[in-house]
């Protein structure tokens, strides 16, 4: 399966899970660790966690590998890393204080004004 086929199943799932405010981020030209970041929020840890469960269990079905998990036991913001693929899941007050979009917003003026 191609990658945006793949990144497409992992956005169907996280919808079918009711997630909020789905995001996309192509960070390809600003580091080298991914290059497709989704920031969604869940209403609950609850939530997040059962995000973070159907994340892993949709890469598993795709063969892609996990490479690792964090925040999964607290559930106010989990990180499941695809390698290719970042998913944040967050709660939106977890969110809100963190600002990924902006922050990746941020870095990318800032790199591209110093070439």
């Amino acid at each position: 399966m191609t990658p945006e086929k793949n990144l497409k199943k992992i956005i169907d799932t996280l919808q079918d899970l009711k997630a909020m405010d789905i995001q996309v981020l192509d960070v390809t030209d600003m580091t080298s660790i991914t290059d497709i970041m989704i920031i969604a929020s869940g209403r609950s840890n609850r939530q997040v966690k059962a995000m973070a469960k159907h994340v892993i269990e949709t890469a598993k079905a795709l063969d892609l590998p996990v490479l690792g998990v964090e925040g999964e036991r607290e559930g106010e913001w989990v990180l499941v890393d695809l390698g290719d693929i970042v998913a944040h899941l967050m709660q939106p007050a977890t969110r809100a204080y963190y600002q990924l979009e902006k922050l990746w917003s941020v870095e990318y003026q800032q790199s591209t004004s110093m070439t």
